[in-house]
């Protein structure tokens, strides 16, 4: 019986084992998908800025000024 106990133990020794090593890389790759995504919002910021700037200076450079305020 000590045999059968010692050698479950091993089992689930070795499964926990495993599953650390399964937490830690699944947590690596939320930590890098976090970093890609800090970039890829940054990215959209900028572009959004950039689409806004680009709107605003067509607007103004196809309405323009009434002649009163020349």
């Amino acid at each position: 019986m000590d045999h059968e106990l010692s050698e479950r133990l091993e089992r689930l020794e070795s499964h926990i084992a495993h599953l650390e090593r399964q937490y830690e890389e699944l947590n690596q790759v939320i930590i890098d998908q976090a970093k890609v995504i800090r970039k890829l919002q940054a990215h959209q910021q900028r572009l959004a800025e950039s689409i806004e700037t680009s709107e605003m200076e067509r607007i103004k450079a196809t309405n323009s000024k009434p002649p009163h305020y020349q």
